[in-house]
């Protein structure tokens, strides 16, 4: 029996996007993180294929969390992984391939892949999951790709940007956290 994944519920409406997408895009020191993995990932698909790319993007998405990790794969796995991404002619093929890395679960491939092409991917993490009110601890690739379809068809709807969106769902959750006391990393 196919297990049924959860249904996503916004916790705001179409005409807060704008508002948190530019509460997210506030912290300069975020802003320029964001541009240069965005940047790195420009350089990933002209084909730059290297370590270095990657490594911003990492630690954009991780904010230096397990590079110890990452470190681990050599610049052959690195290459051979991101070229197999880049060119996956399926979004599964894509992630799949990325997760291979060690130190690179589903989140980190969705970041490296939305940096690589925010147009066709996005970012999945608890905080995007919390504004639409699901919690998956570790999501699958069959998590993701639902939470991928489920978020393009809702930028269409909303007729907002598919990076847009997931700015938006990841600033709603963070002003959550301040206002339960959490940690807002």
């Amino acid at each position: 029996m196919k297990k049924r994944l959860p249904a996503y519920e916004p916790k705001f409406d179409k005409e807060q996007v704008e508002r948190l997408k530019r509460l997210y895009l506030a912290d300069e020191k975020d802003r320029v993180k964001e541009a240069r993995a965005f940047e790195a990932g420009a350089c990933i698909r002209q084909g730059d294929f290297s370590r270095k790319p990657l490594e911003m993007i990492y630690e954009w998405k991780t904010r230096g969390r397990g590079k110890g990790r990452l470190a681990r794969n050599s610049d052959e796995e690195i290459c051979d992984a991101l070229r197999l991404a880049v060119m996956a002619e399926t979004e599964r093929a894509a992630v799949a391939v990325l997760k291979g890395l060690q130190g690179v679960g589903v989140p980190v491939a969705s970041a490296i892949l939305t940096a690589i092409d925010q147009e066709r991917y996005t970012v999945i993490d608890f905080r995007a999951l919390e504004a639409l009110g699901v919690k998956i601890p570790l999501p699958t690739i069959n998590a993701y790709l639902e939470y991928l379809a489920y978020c393009r068809e809702q930028a269409r709807e909303w007729k907002v940007p598919l990076r847009d969106l997931d700015r938006a769902l990841w600033q709603w959750s963070k002003e959550q956290s301040g206002k339960s006391g959490k940690n807002s990393v």
